[in-house]
């Protein structure tokens, strides 16, 4: 879908790099300028998934030489992509304003957790702190628990990568329609701020309170997840009642006075406590076994290894195993796709010899174009 759009990515770490991967599944030629003589993050793998169907070329930001270089990349791109904090791109003398100048049409995308302006534009944060400052992470726990720490699916994923590549789009769109680049300032706190509007849109229902554990998505026996016999999980949220009958029915708990009672606040501990016997009889294949197929909304949680050969999945082909590492296949889908193999994940610099070629083949061909419109203008002056 993104066939012949160019985006370069300063090497950076987290939503930055998703987003990059993401526009690059969708089949941009995405370039990743590592930093020369760079090492891998201490704690972090030797091989990044995230770099996947990248090129790699490694360039001294700092140094004359690689900075035109790099202007040279910015010179024949659509989007660039960058997550260091604000001003390090403008020190670097490669900021929005001298790369517009060489390409006005470029999309500036720039990733960070507290925005590009603000009080703590220029703070250190984690995923964790941006949602909790957003209010996003309000609701990640029971009633009475400190909120747990999510992965970064919600707040670097989620609130950050996600809205950076829909930013990127839409800016490329106006950029193919009027010839003119923007910036993109795209903030974790704003993005997971941005998510919270669908539990804002369920208050005439009742759905948005400020304590927690009373919240139609947080709080209901109906909404959370169980310990089966053999210690696995299953996930219940059968919100509607069409679907919460039929959960009930296949419990056998459909004449049972309590449950009937299926938004009454007071009882939701008390049928919590009850679901919560019920299910720890059995093992988690059961449950799922007989919810499966249903419409009553439960669900086997399961690891990823699991989610690679369940029926479902494999249908899909959504988990692939690649040289020994489990990745998930690129979404959405588009109508007459083909089947996906993952691509290659490129060494640092693997492509630098192959990027510099292309570079200098573009500058020859841009010479040999002036030089025939100048030996044209010559003749029609003779």
């Amino acid at each position: 879908m993104l066939d012949g759009i160019r985006i370069i990515e300063v090497e950076g770490l987290g939503p930055g790099p998703f987003a990059a991967m993401l526009l690059a599944d969708l089949g941009a030629d995405v370039i990743t300028v590592h930093r020369k003589g760079g090492a891998v993050t201490p704690g972090m793998p030797d091989v990044n998934l995230l770099n996947r169907g990248k090129r790699s070329i490694e360039l001294d930001l700092k140094a004359g030489t690689d900075i035109a270089t790099f202007m040279a990349l910015i010179s024949g791109a659509d989007g660039l992509i960058e997550g260091f904090r604000p001003g390090v791109m403008e020190k670097l003398g490669i900021g929005p304003d001298v790369c517009h100048a060489v390409n006005p049409a470029l999309v500036f995308g720039r990733m960070t957790g507290w925005g590009q302006g603000g009080p703590l534009s220029h703070t250190a944060g984690h995923d964790l702190n941006y949602i909790s400052m957003s209010g996003a992470l309000w609701y990640a726990g029971v009633a009475g628990d400190a909120p747990v720490t999510p992965p970064t699916l919600v707040g670097d994923i989620g609130g950050g990568a996600l809205y950076l590549a829909v930013g990127m789009l839409a800016a490329l769109l106006r950029a193919r329609a009027t010839g003119q680049g923007t910036v993109v300032d795209a903030a974790i706190c704003d993005g997971s701020a941005h998510m919270m509007n669908l539990i804002h849109s369920m208050r005439p229902n009742g759905g948005f309170v400020n304590e927690r554990g009373q919240s139609l998505l947080d709080g209901p026996h109906w909404s959370r997840s169980y310990v089966c016999a053999d210690g696995g999980h299953v996930s219940v949220q059968c919100l509607e009642p069409k679907f919460y009958a039929l959960f009930l029915e296949l419990l056998g708990l459909s004449d049972d006075p309590e449950f009937q009672c299926q938004y009454d606040r007071d009882l939701w501990p008390r049928l919590t406590g009850r679901l919560a016997g019920i299910f720890a009889a059995h093992r988690r294949d059961h449950w799922a076994a007989l919810f499966m197929g249903t419409d009553a909304c439960v669900a086997p949680v399961l690891s990823p290894e699991e989610a690679r050969d369940h029926a479902l999945n494999a249908a899909r082909g959504m988990w692939v195993t690649a040289d020994g590492i489990l990745q998930a296949a690129p979404a959405p889908r588009f109508a007459g796709q083909g089947a996906w193999s993952p691509p290659p994940i490129p060494a640092r610099g693997q492509h630098s010899a192959e990027i510099l070629a292309e570079l200098r083949q573009a500058t020859d061909k841009a010479r040999t174009d002036r030089g025939s419109t100048d030996a044209g203008v010559a003749c029609s002056d003779q």
